[in-house]
């Protein structure tokens, strides 16, 4: 707007302020007709209307700070003009009030363009979020093809165990068609009339050559006290379903149950850096390969003399990922920009939790899963939610009562709100910035050195009491923006902890803003400039290739999850760290 346009408007709000705050009929000392102003309507403040509806959203350095500080001087300088200038004649003010009043024009004309500028930053964000959003759902699982098939183990071809943790045992499994089925049967040495991955002691399972790759994964949990129903197991163990697909119990007996039922979890909504349960059944428990040497004693009798597990548990089949992040780790050094897209990668799988009212509860290296896109840069997938927080009733406040209230799993990497707690008739832990930290202090395994909260001797801290000078500096080679965002993730207090989307458009900022974050005077028309070419250049990057890059990827998932304001925070992040340095 020009300086005229903006010194017009805020010259015709402006009378009609003083008209308002006056109460007189008549010429408003000289600076037009009397009456209200245009499109007023009896008993409203004209001229501050933010747009159809209400208030405008807060975008940027605290508008509606500045917008009461300003109606506050208003209601100053009206009073000191009415007591000055009432006893004149209407229409005669002299230049000392009229320059008043063209100052004061022009003050509302430039707030009324600021918020205009806001209100325009903020649709633009809203449309570049639908494209995304749909550009960026996750691609169709392996078993899409057989909607009704994969319910009962007896389908899968199970091969080597990949895996196994506290509560399950994790094998590599395919699901055949027929005529496969029968040819890797003779060539496995599979038995007739026994389910496949289970054999006879003392047999060995070879995998043929040319036979099938094993694309999927089943989890086999440990079912020890959860009885031998179906309802119950699934009811027992609802927590790993929280990340199941809409058709991964269609068809399980009591599935109708477990889905209506007002204690269950929530069901997450698909997401590319987290897990998918493809499909999920309750079946006799079978005797895979090195069940008796690696976890004898929770089988179920039958299989175990001295086993205590009951003969029925719950099975998940998901996708098949080449290692964990921690295996990763151990055999790969990524470069800092590399290891900076990891990082960015957990923070949008966290935010996504989030924003669906989940907290994981059990983020570590090895419930982290890793698969390379076709230039070998590694695709993180968070995985395992057995300790996950997922209750409708009180999303991520939970009541912490007692000492007997579950906090969750790895308490290494329990954030000092959740580590601190205690409990009492109105505790409350709050876990929605959590995950968060956790992700904070994993970074110190992606860039190459050891998790402070892992080590032992004086290196080693723990999340209860350490201070945050105690935390060992990152690498030279990590980006400044990079080192003071994993600092402020694991700041002790949580309410000065940024939120998994700022820290994440804090990191999407440091990587493919800088031209934008060098500008002197950063703008929002110019920020909405640049999320207009960058959404340009990523559509076209999608469509030039079969398979999106991670560097792609990324980039849509952050134009997928686009909020003014919380960009406009993480830009404040990184200008105020530059500005320190």
């Amino acid at each position: 707007m020009a300086v005229r346009q903006a010194l017009g408007r805020g010259l015709q709000l402006g009378r009609a302020l003083l008209l308002r705050f006056t109460g007189k009929p008549g010429r408003a000392y000289g600076l037009g007709r009397p009456g209200p102003a245009a499109g007023c309507v009896r008993g409203e403040r004209p001229g501050w209307a933010a747009g159809p509806g209400a208030e405008p959203r807060r975008v940027g350095l605290g508008l509606p700070n500045r917008l009461r500080f300003f109606r506050q001087s208003v209601a100053g300088l009206a009073a000191r003009l009415q007591r000055q200038f009432v006893a004149r004649a209407w229409g005669c003010a002299g230049p000392c009030g009229r320059a008043v009043f063209l100052a004061f024009g022009l003050g509302l004309g430039l707030i009324e363009e600021k918020q205009a500028e806001s209100r325009r930053a903020v649709s633009a964000c809203q449309e570049i979020q639908a494209i995304f959003t749909q550009k960026s759902k996750p691609g169709p699982d392996p078993l899409d093809t057989r909607r009704w098939q994969g319910f009962r183990l007896e389908e899968y071809l199970i091969g080597q165990s990949i895996g196994k943790g506290c509560s399950a045992a994790v094998y590599e499994a395919t699901m055949p068609t027929l005529p496969q089925n029968l040819e890797v049967t003779k060539s496995t040495g599979l038995l007739p009339g026994r389910g496949p991955g289970t054999s006879a002691p003392g047999e060995e399972q070879e995998r043929a050559p040319g036979a099938p790759a094993f694309p999927l994964a089943i989890k086999m949990m440990w079912n020890i006290s959860a009885g031998s129903s179906s309802e119950a197991i699934l009811n027992t163990m609802s927590q790993e379903l929280v990340p199941a697909s809409r058709v991964a119990l269609a068809g399980e007996y009591g599935a109708v149950t477990y889905r209506k039922s007002k204690r269950g979890p929530k069901q997450l909504a698909p997401h590319p850096n987290i897990i998918r349960v493809l499909r999920a059944f309750t079946s006799s428990v079978p005797l895979l390969p090195g069940a008796l040497v690696d976890y004898p004693d929770v089988l179920p009798s039958r299989l175990h003399p001295e086993g205590l597990g009951h003969g029925r548990t719950l099975f998940l089949v998901m996708k098949n990922y080449p290692c964990t992040l921690r295996q990763y780790l151990c055999v790969n050094t990524p470069s800092p920009r590399l290891a900076t897209m990891m990082l960015l990668q957990l923070l949008e799988g966290v935010d996504h939790l989030v924003q669906q009212g989940i907290a994981h509860r059990d983020l570590k290296s090895d419930n982290i899963l890793v698969e390379l896109d076709p230039d070998g840069c590694p695709w993180l997938v968070i995985a395992d939610f057995g300790c996950c927080l997922a209750d409708e009733s009180i999303g991520l406040q939970l009541p912490f009562s007692s000492w007997y209230v579950d906090r969750g799993g790895n308490g290494c990497l329990m954030a000092p709100e959740v580590s601190t707690a205690r409990p009492g008739p109105r505790a409350v832990i709050d876990y929605s910035k959590a995950d968060a930290w956790a992700v904070g202090a994993i970074a110190y395994e992606i860039f190459g050195l050891v998790n402070p909260f892992y080590g032992q001797g004086r290196a080693h801290l723990e999340s209860r009491s350490y201070q945050e000078a105690q935390l060992p500096a990152l690498p030279e080679s990590v980006p400044p923006d990079v080192r003071e965002l994993v600092r402020a993730l694991l700041q002790r207090d949580a309410s000065k902890r940024p939120s998994a989307r700022v820290a994440a458009n804090v990191l999407h900022l440091s990587l493919w803003g800088e031209h934008i974050l060098a500008l002197k005077n950063l703008k929002l028309d110019k920020m909405v400039g640049w999320l207009l070419q960058q959404s340009a250049a990523t559509l076209l990057a999608n469509r030039l290739t079969e398979k999106c890059c991670v560097e792609t990827k990324m980039k849509m998932l952050f134009l997928a999850n686009l909020e003014c304001e919380t960009l406009c925070q993480a830009a404040l992040l990184l200008c105020s760290w530059r500005a320190a340095l």
